[in-house]
């Protein structure tokens, strides 16, 4: 068996003894000294089949200091080894391990100087020859190979010869694992350990090493010397990045065949103390209720380390470095140092008089060892929460007020309090009640939400002349209650004195809406009832006066002294007024108070049906066949009044004239209905009124003759009045029918007429060529405008405007180059080429134009409403007066060449030039 053990000290560098790897050997102090085998030691069995691992027996762990190791104690990692006093190492139970190392963390610890050391103990597995059968007690269980510590080279791969000469079974090392510590400051590459097979003595072998850090990533974390086998670290570890590695060494000849079995190589990376505790938040908020007893939890603080959790490097502890303000007391918080947890260490929390704390905490690793480890810090906000310890006060013991009679939703009084609890919480906020001096419950106080006032407001109207004034006893109190062992104060209660001061109240009538019964028809004077009013001022010496407000029909008068009332006109239960047999009238009472006050009361009058209204004949036309048995004409009746004025009626026929009762004859139905029919076989058509006497069941009954219009028609086998029959009926013959018809034949005749007629115009007028534009055709029509007169001589015309200006001075002192075409030319006139004798058509045109756009750009032209001179004619005309032409034509004048002026000079040339009318 190989064993190997490792320590570790403040330093955090591994100490490993020598075995048979090429290293260093690094001690630090204090240190362990060693580790003694045990008398049984480490049992294991390795051949061809895995077997479990057996551990038993006792170790020894010497610790050495400069105190003599008094007091000092050891620990391990594991619940299946412990260790005594003095250093012996032992396996509680029996332990069966599947792998091929045991790996423990051995502790030794001072309690008085609280300094710590550890070390790191390594159980290897060791073989048992499985030929002799032989047993090794003692040291001489540990395997041969061991022996060879003081060898710089390892040898994984092992050849033995037996006794006999024949060579034993081959059988791997187990290789125990490399410790790199991390963060190394080289040089690199920085040699680890040798690797060498025991046939290189006759074949030359190369090895290489495979796994993550070699030829996987990272890569080229390790390298090897493919000759020698020695294997170098290439750069700084970080455990925090990677805390170990496999790898695989391979032993090959030159032609790439294995020599050796493949073994693995454990690397592990040694923590250093490179990473400080980081907190997870940089503020930490917590609340704490004021008044909470020690140790009472507030919130916790975390701190992680990146570094190794199982070693002090990573061990974080917690301290509170400082607290601000420091009241009542400098510590009133403390920390578990472990878990930071953050609880109340001291009594006096009050939230009136320090509503927060702020608390650094520091969090450092190597188990809070200020000397060698890594410190961070956060802040812890504490604030202390509200409770209500404060009831509220009033700030003064008696509160007054005022309100007029009669109102509501009126503040009469403002109770102010005092509470030095937190503001718009459940424990400031105040809840009032009335507790005495109110027993109908007149007024409410509401809390203003943002002064926290009671106000006191009227909610049911007081009335002077009951009650002058209100001694009101009020308490306050919070919304939450009042914290355990927190009293009640006395100035909780106070006293509040309302006055009630009288206003002129309106006059009320006792009984609104009175009711009274009469029958309709009484006289005009009568007096119904006397509706007065009552003035609730008692104290006031007023007098009320009455008037009417609302009288639909006004058949109601009022005394305006006494409020009397008497009919003015007769009551009619028939009219439109009347509402379900009830009149309602209403009537104003005011007092003359300062200012006045009135009140409105409403008088309803029922009125009782009489009998003043006689029954109606319904329908009032009807028709029916000119013989009997065909169908008969259902008639009823209608009355005003109601029940028991109204039906049964009575229908009968008069006696006078006595072709009624000849013709006609009436049957009864039932006490509405009755049945008029002929009495007769036939009755020529035409329309007869038939006079009927209908009487309703009154006391007095009465009566009223009615006249039906009965049209007698020619009827079909149906019944039905024919169309001939009807208009016969209404009293036309049959010529007259005839007549009627032809002439509305004639007339259709003639509308049909007129149409095709418009028709063949219109259609005239679309195929007729237009020779000018619709608007401008004036074309067989004669328009006569106006007789002309007798010619110039007859007209009071200013003619001198026609002849030579008297003076040019406008004309000469013009711009250049600015002419008008209708001013005499200064100097010599132009020579203007003769016209040919047969105008062309654009020649007009042209001349209209030219003479428009010098006018247009001529600044000194007058205005349009001025008399323009159009154009100079000379010295004098010798030309007649137009009046002595002659309208008619010579004739011998050719006009032919107007043909060529267009469209609009076409009927010109046709009336001259001989053209033929379209």
């Amino acid at each position: 068996m190989s064993t190997l053990w490792q320590s570790q000290g403040p330093s955090s560098f591994s100490l490993p003894f020598r075995y048979q790897l090429e290293n260093r050997t690094m001690a630090t102090e204090p240190r362990f000294s060693g580790l003694s085998p045990p008398d049984v030691g480490v049992r294991g069995w390795r051949g061809h089949e895995h077997f479990c691992w057996l551990f038993c027996g006792m170790w020894n762990v010497k610790f050495n200091n400069c105190a003599g190791n008094k007091g000092v104690r050891y620990e391990t990692n594991s619940l299946d080894f412990k260790v005594r006093a003095d250093g012996t190492m032992y396996a509680v139970h029996q332990v069966q391990m599947p792998s091929k190392q045991l790996i423990l963390m051995v502790t030794a610890w001072d309690p008085q100087t609280l300094g710590r050391w550890e070390a790191i103990v390594r159980f290897l597995v060791g073989e048992k020859s499985q030929h002799n059968g032989h047993k090794p007690k003692g040291r001489k269980s540990i395997p041969g190979e061991l022996a060879q510590q003081q060898s710089d080279t390892l040898l994984p791969w092992r050849q033995h010869q037996s006794a006999n000469g024949l060579r034993r079974q081959k059988r791997d090392w187990v290789i125990p694992p490399i410790n790199v510590p991390e963060n190394s400051r080289g040089p690199f590459p920085q040699q680890l350990v040798r690797i060498r097979s025991d046939k290189d003595k006759e074949i030359h072998i190369r090895y290489s090493i495979t796994g993550v850090g070699a030829d996987q990533p990272p890569m080229e974390v390790f390298s090897i010397d493919p000759v020698s086998g020695r294997m170098y670290v290439t750069r700084p570890m970080d455990r925090e990045e990677r805390a170990s590695y496999h790898l695989r060494a391979h032993a090959v000849d030159m032609n790439g065949n294995k020599v050796e079995n493949p073994i693995d190589l454990y690397i592990y990376v040694i923590d250093m103390n490179d990473n400080r505790p980081e907190f997870i938040n940089q503020v930490y908020n917590g609340s704490v209720d004021e008044g909470s007893k020690p140790g009472t939890y507030v919130m916790t603080v975390t701190a992680n380390d990146a570094d190794d959790s199982t070693t002090a490097n990573g061990m974080v502890r917690y301290r509170i470095v400082t607290q601000t303000p420091q009241s009542p007391s400098q510590n009133m918080f403390t920390i578990n140092s472990e878990t930071g947890d953050i609880v109340t260490v001291a009594a006096g929390l009050d939230r009136e008089k320090v509503q927060q704390y702020i608390v650094i905490v520091q969090a450092t690793d190597m188990e809070g060892n200020l000397n060698y480890g890594l410190s961070n810090t956060a802040t812890a906000i504490i604030t202390v929460t509200d409770v209500n310890d404060n009831p509220p006060e009033f700030t003064t013991s008696t509160y007054s007020g005022e309100v007029p009679e009669n109102r509501v939703e009126v503040v009469v009084a403002n109770l102010t309090v005092m509470d030095r609890d937190q503001p718009h919480s459940p424990n400031w906020n105040a809840i009032y009640r009335i507790i005495s001096g109110d027993p109908s419950g007149h007024f409410t106080i509401r809390t203003d939400p943002v002064t926290n006032e009671g106000m006191v407001t009227v909610v049911k109207a007081v009335d002077y002349e009951m009650n002058r004034a209100f001694m009101l006893t009020v308490m306050v109190s919070n919304q939450a209650p009042l914290a355990s062992g927190i009293q009640m104060s006395f100035q909780s209660t106070a006293g509040v004195t309302i006055s009630v001061t009288d206003v002129n109240e309106a006059p009320y009538f006792p009984t609104n809406h009175k009711l009274i019964r009469l029958e309709e028809g009484v006289p005009t004077g009568t007096v119904l009832t006397t509706f007065s009013a009552v003035d609730p001022d008692r104290f006031m010496q007023q007098a009320v006066r009455y008037s009417k407000l609302s009288d639909p029909a006004n058949w109601l008068n009022i005394n305006a002294t006494n409020g009397q009332i008497t009919t003015a006109a007769v009551l009619d239960r028939e009219s439109d007024y009347i509402k379900n047999n009830v009149y309602e009238a209403t009537f104003l009472a005011a007092d003359n108070g300062i200012p006045p006050a009135s009140g409105t009361g409403t008088l309803q009058i029922y009125l009782i049906d009489i009998n003043d209204n006689a029954p109606e004949l319904l329908p009032k036309e009807a028709q029916i066949c000119e013989k009997p048995n065909l169908n008969v004409i259902n008639i009823t009746a209608a009355d005003a009044d109601i029940d028991p004025n109204v039906g049964p009626f009575v229908f009968e026929l008069p006696s006078v004239p006595s072709a009624v009762r000849k013709n006609w004859t009436i049957t009864r139905l039932n006490g509405d209905y009755a049945q008029l029919s002929l009495r007769i076989m036939y009755l020529e058509a035409g329309v007869y009124d038939v006079p009927i006497i209908v009487t309703d069941s009154g006391n007095p009954p009465l009566y009223n003759t009615s006249v039906i219009k009965v049209k007698v028609c020619p009827c079909d086998e149906n019944g039905d009045c024919t169309t001939i029959g009807a208009v016969a009926a209404a009293g036309l013959g049959t010529g007259a029918i005839i007549a009627i018809l032809i002439c509305i034949i004639i007339l259709l005749t003639m509308v049909l007429l007129f149409v095709v007629w418009m028709k063949r115009r219109e259609k005239e007028r679309h195929t007729k060529q237009l020779l000018i534009d619709p608007e401008d055709d004036v074309r067989d029509n004669i328009l006569k405008y106006d007789e002309e007169g007798g010619g110039e001589e007859d007209q009071d015309y200013d003619l001198s405007q026609l002849q030579q200006p008297e003076t040019m001075d406008h004309v000469l002192n013009k711009a250049p180059g600015v002419r008008r075409v209708d001013e005499r030319p200064i100097g010599a006139e132009p020579q203007y080429p003769i016209r040919p004798v047969i105008p062309h058509p654009g020649d007009i045109g042209d001349f209209i134009n030219e003479g428009l756009r010098a006018a247009d750009n001529d600044p000194t032209a007058p205005p349009y409403d001025s008399l323009l001179v159009f154009d100079y004619e000379g010295s004098g005309s010798t030309a007649g007066s137009v009046s002595s032409l002659n309208s008619s034509s010579s004739g011998d004048q050719d006009y032919d060449y107007l043909n060529d002026w267009g469209p609009r000079f076409k009927k010109l040339a046709d009336m001259y030039g001989g053209g033929e009318e379209d």
